[in-house]
């Protein structure tokens, strides 16, 4: 290997099917890359990030050529693996009740609205369904005293940054949701929910016109010089420049060595449910709760866009896997508590099977900070979204084009105020230290688990 080619480790492996891809009907296919090519710019991942990025470059950029790799399928990576919300508001995954610094708030739902704002115009000039983008805000939710203590917290930090919410009670929470589990509720307006998978998908369609998108091209080698060259198992891209959008996996690349936590959550999704099933469970049709503690249970109800009927979505657990790959055994710890989490919520449902079980990754900094910016000539980083794939991905694709085309903008210098991201403790310690403060935390959690 020459000085100037850096050549990729491995590949990041994700256990389980991404479920929100597997129930739509077959994707078009794209082409896997054969042969040389030459383009101006190339965008390395086809996630919220990727494709941001292309998009941002379309709009930056006049005549250019764009082509984006993808190591697999669109969409069966973690952009298929989220819980599908975008969050405006403080979210600081670190955090007792998600609230930062003031300050520091201020300006991230300053940088988070932009994002949703910018995916929304991609959804409605590519003519997206209203249940795939929906902006229909976020329910925060308690089912135990800890979690509305929470939830009042996380309130007196909201009328502090001047946004508003509505408290709801337990009754209205189970008309909601059919499930009387929910003691209390804080719904705030500016959130977006998304079927994650068929955002993907059809954004990838609209930019297929004006740009070249290629699937199963995993990036194996990059050469650096003018031009850059990318190499995959079949092919070749020769361009100016490289925009890397492949979240934790840039550690791959050699780029933030020992500076990036890996971390696996998981998540099971219900079979279709019945129409007795539905009629006995009652509630609205499509609803999605983020949990007041952050080590507590997401959960999502939903009926796909193309209507393939009502499914229910669990999620829980969190494991740091530096190897970046996730074990059996942490499968089998995640179904159980799934099982359990489901079985408190809707002990009316006894009995309905998971279809689909499934882990996706994460990526985070010690001191919660993006890994982003130009790395070397040509070659920018929008990686590291700290736990927000879907807002903070679309931000990062839309900040990395502007840092390659503009060098400079209003949003571009808010985004880019932060510190650099902290080397982290060595092993064992750390993943000892890490998965251990996990599970305590998640005990702590209790019923909110």
């Amino acid at each position: 290997m020459s000085k100037s080619r850096i050549d990729v480790k491995h590949l990041p492996k994700d256990p389980g099917p991404a479920a929100w891809n597997a129930i739509l009907p077959n994707a078009p296919t794209y082409p896997e890359l054969e042969g040389d090519i030459h383009a101006d710019w190339l965008i390395i991942g086809a996630g919220f990030a990727g494709l941001s990025a292309a998009q941002r470059l379309l709009q930056l950029t006049q005549g250019e050529e764009i082509v984006v790799l993808e190591a697999r399928r669109l969409a069966d990576g973690p952009s298929g693996r989220n819980s599908g919300f975008m969050i405006d508001l403080p979210h600081e995954l670190n955090s007792e009740t998600y609230a930062g610094a003031h300050e520091q708030d201020i300006k991230q739902i300053q940088l988070n609205r932009a994002a949703i704002n910018f995916a929304r115009d991609m959804a409605h000039e590519y003519n997206l369904d209203s249940k795939i983008f929906a902006p229909c805000g976020k329910m925060t939710a308690a089912g135990s005293d800890k979690g509305i203590a929470h939830i009042n917290s996380y309130c007196k930090h909201l009328e502090n940054l001047g946004e508003s919410y509505q408290l709801k009670d337990a009754q209205q929470m189970q008309a909601w949701t059919g499930s009387s589990f929910y003691k209390y509720g804080l719904y705030t307006p500016g959130a977006v929910m998304i079927q994650p998978a068929a955002f993907i998908r059809e954004v990838a369609k609209g930019l297929s016109d004006k740009i070249r998108i290629f699937e199963n091209s995993p990036a194996i080698s990059l050469e650096r010089g003018k031009p850059h060259v990318v190499a995959t198992p079949k092919g070749r891209v020769h361009c100016k420049g490289i925009i890397m959008a492949v979240n934790g996996h840039i550690q791959s690349f050699g780029f933030y060595p020992k500076k990036l936590l890996h971390v696996f959550t998981y998540a099971s999704m219900t079979r279709t449910l019945t129409s007795d099933e539905v009629e006995c469970l009652g509630g609205a049709s499509d609803w999605g709760i983020l949990p007041a503690d952050p080590l507590g249970t997401t959960v999502r109800r939903c009926s796909d866009y193309q209507g393939s009927g009502d499914r229910i979505v669990i999620r829980n657990h969190a494991t740091l896997n530096q190897s970046i790959e996730a074990s059996t055994g942490n499968m089998r710890r995640a179904a159980r508590l799934q099982d359990r989490s489901f079985k408190n919520r809707f002990p009316m449902l006894e009995g309905i099977e998971m279809e689909y079980r499934w882990g996706g990754r994460l990526c985070l900094t010690w001191n919660s900070v993006p890994a982003f910016g130009e790395l070397e000539p040509g070659i920018w980083s929008a990686c590291c979204q700290n736990g927000l794939g879907t807002v903070k991905g679309t931000l990062s694709g839309m900040m990395a084009a502007e840092l390659a085309v503009l060098g400079d903008s209003d949003h571009l210098r808010d985004f880019m105020d932060y510190s650099p991201p902290r080397r982290l403790p060595p092993e064992p310690f750390l993943s000892l230290g890490a998965n251990s403060t996990m599970r305590i935390k998640e005990w702590q959690a209790g019923i909110e688990l």
